[in-house]
């Protein structure tokens, strides 16, 4: 290897090094959201990383959008084998209150519950669309399923959410769709 080569992949690894501190936190904290427990949450994030590692030399000009696709893609291939067994409990709020200051803890938990008792594609995609801001068209292509699918699984998961914790309804937008929960995500 010529030192032209070695300059360059230390670069990368510098590069990569670099990309993994500044993004796991937040990384980790879509991953809970997709997965609904702390375990996974980082079996998701760590996977995600070791295939993003493997291209890096291709993508470490602009890693974020393909990082954050082995995220979901991984997370909806995680689902898809544990399709059948039971949901696991929530045991604790990941969520950092310096980044989400505007709700409090009960609200986090009661959304968090809430999300847990959806099915695993139902809460895929209302992490993606509504914490992620994916347009339905994104989710599709993230997921690798029709548009229509998305659209009827949003309407059946946020149904389902008001029936769960319709105490939520006072943190939807007051907006002609209040339909849309990126309030209580952000919050």
């Amino acid at each position: 290897m010529s030192e032209h080569d070695h300059a360059q992949v230390n670069a990368g690894e510098a590069g990569f090094t670099a990309f993994v501190a500044a993004r796991t936190k937040a990384l980790g904290r879509t991953a809970y959201l997709l997965t609904g427990n702390h375990h996974d949450a980082e079996d998701l994030v760590q996977v995600t990383l070791f295939k993003a590692a493997k291209v890096w030399k291709r993508i470490e000009h602009h890693p974020e959008p393909y990082v954050r696709r082995i995220l979901y893609n991984e997370s909806v291939s995680g689902w898809r084998r544990r399709q059948r067994q039971p949901a696991e409990r929530l045991s604790a709020v990941p969520l950092d209150s310096a980044d989400r200051p505007s709700a409090d803890t009960a609200t986090k938990v009661t959304l968090q519950r809430a999300l847990d008792r959806l099915t695993p594609k139902q809460r895929t995609i209302l992490v993606l669309r509504f914490y992620e801001d994916l347009s339905e068209r994104q989710t599709a292509d993230v997921m690798g399923v029709q548009l229509g699918t998305v659209k009827s699984q949003t309407k059946h998961a946020l149904t389902r959410l008001r029936e769960l914790a319709p105490e939520l309804a006072d943190f939807a937008p007051q907006t002609p769709d209040s339909s849309d929960p990126a309030q209580v995500f952000r919050a």
